[in-house]
């Protein structure tokens, strides 16, 4: 999907493009606080210009694809059916044309041809315990990480939310990086920590067979702490220094890969407030999360803009992968159907129950093997209804008739999507530039492996042409 590219904007524009973001979310709330589960009961294919209704109507998940999310199969021509309002081509371009880039600037071969479970890019030591996607990640990450502590003098790295320490372990046992893991769950801690000692050991075992390969200098595993970070507050254990560093004069890089909600703010507030802080390396995630007030807006400029309120809805939005729901709309699978038939059980839950709103509804096993009356009998009875009810199979199998519909609504909101996100990494990007500091966001991961790919990078001092180093792929 293309996009504008943050590291091509001045401050003024980077205000201007906040600017209009707030009045294009602000135009189009409706349809990104909408719930898709509500389909049925708020009428939300009404709620739709008449003309919007027309051009999406009877479009099957691939023509999505191609002519609404711009993403259409290898090898499909696009071709539109008929002629497009304006005004709907005009969301259309819009949404391409505000919302960062999350194509990486790089373009190299998949590191998964030869095999999708084990990256090419990693060796088979740091491969063990790691799935595809989170090898995907470790890698760029530390590897860029590895690049701005070089160019920032950087003595110690603090890895936050540091889960298993997968990212951590390849960031000191890979890349010879001295690492504090930070992560409130002991369990996760202790198991980080058995996996540290089972790298060393194979590490060591591999040493022994091709010491010509041997590495200089003594391992250092990461430090791993147990602490929960509070968001609104400096956390001293973050700063201190570890004990086979230098104790005066510490230089910490501050990282975290998919820091969760608050998490990725509280590394933007101790990056601004601490001085031993001098570089931060920031990927954030689950952005409905985030503390209201407090996680968002951060900027002055953006908290001064009319519109500029994000609900949870809009947030929660925003963590969507596009790009994985445009392939399933190209493969037009059965699984499809699933927010058709979620909808359509609302339905059936309100006329028992009206003051029921929204129940969370386990996970029903293959749903796309499911009669519709079937799937509903299953869902009333995970949420504590009798699932005996009588059902009027008419009303449903006339929900069942419009499950083409449904996906349109959804991918009309998952279009817009990204400029909630674009609006909310925007304004941490301003409020770093607002004290003096110099931040920029790099696209670091294939959105198809990793949809939350965007980095937020800051330092203290301007990097000028060095800064270009962090956007290449290394051999």
């Amino acid at each position: 999907m293309p996009g504008v590219s943050a590291r091509g904007l001045t401050h003024e524009e980077r205000r201007q493009l906040a600017v209009n973001l707030t009045r294009v979310v602000t135009l189009y709330r409706s349809i990104l606080d909408a719930y898709i589960i509500e389909f049925f009961t708020d009428n939300l294919w009404g709620t739709l210009p008449w003309a919007w209704q027309e051009a999406l109507d009877g479009l099957n998940p691939p023509q999505l694809a191609a002519l609404l999310l711009g993403m259409p199969g290898e090898g499909e021509v696009v071709r539109y059916r008929s002629v497009w309002p304006l005004t709907l081509l005009a969301l259309k371009s819009t949404a391409y044309a505000l919302a960062f880039t999350r194509t990486p600037g790089f373009q190299t071969p998949s590191e998964f041809l030869e095999n999708p479970s084990q990256s090419s890019r990693l060796t088979a030591p740091f491969r063990k315990h790691v799935r595809p996607k989170k090898q995907h990640e470790i890698r760029r990450l530390g590897e860029l990480v590895k690049k701005l502590s070089d160019l920032t003098g950087c003595t110690q790295v603090v890895d936050v939310g540091s889960g298993q320490g997968h990212l951590s372990r390849f960031m000191s046992l890979g890349l010879g990086l001295m690492v504090k893991s930070i992560e409130g769950d002991q369990r996760l801690v202790e198991r980080a920590q058995r996996l540290d000692q089972e790298l060393l050991q194979t590490l060591a075992k591999e040493e022994k067979r091709n010491p010509q390969v041997v590495q200089a200098g003594p391992r250092h595993p990461p430090h791993h702490v147990v602490r929960w970070v509070d968001p609104m507050a400096l956390c001293e254990e973050l700063l201190l220094p570890l004990e086979n560093s230098a104790q005066s004069g510490a230089r910490l890089l501050l990282t975290g890969l998919h820091a969760c909600g608050d998490l990725s703010v509280a590394l933007l507030r101790h990056f601004s407030c601490c001085p031993e802080v001098v570089a931060l390396a920031s990927v954030g995630c689950c952005y409905m999360k985030l503390s209201d007030p407090g996680g968002y807006p951060l900027s002055q400029w953006v908290a001064g803009l009319p519109g500029c309120e994000l609900p949870y809805r809009l947030r929660e939005g925003a963590c969507h992968a596009l790009e994985e729901y445009a392939e399933r709309l190209q493969r037009a699978g059965p699984g499809l159907r699933t927010h058709c038939y979620r909808a359509a059980l609302e339905t059936v839950i309100r006329r028992a129950r009206p003051e029921l709103r929204r129940p969370g509804v386990q996970g029903i096993p293959r749903v796309h093997e499911l009669k519709i009356e079937e799937y509903v009998q299953r869902g009333l009875q995970r949420v504590g209804l009798d699932p005996h009810l009588p059902l009027n199979l008419a009303a449903l199998r006339a929900h069942q008739a419009q499950e083409n519909r449904v996906v349109a609504f959804f991918s009309l909101a998952l279009l817009l999507a990204p400029l909630v996100e674009t609006l909310i990494l925007l304004d941490r990007l301003l409020y770093l530039q607002e004290q003096g500091f110099h931040a920029e966001l790099l696209p670091i991961f294939s959105p198809k492996l990793s949809p939350r790919n965007l980095v937020l990078v800051a330092t203290k001092r301007p990097l000028g042409e060095a800064f270009s180093v962090l956007e290449t792929e290394d051999c």
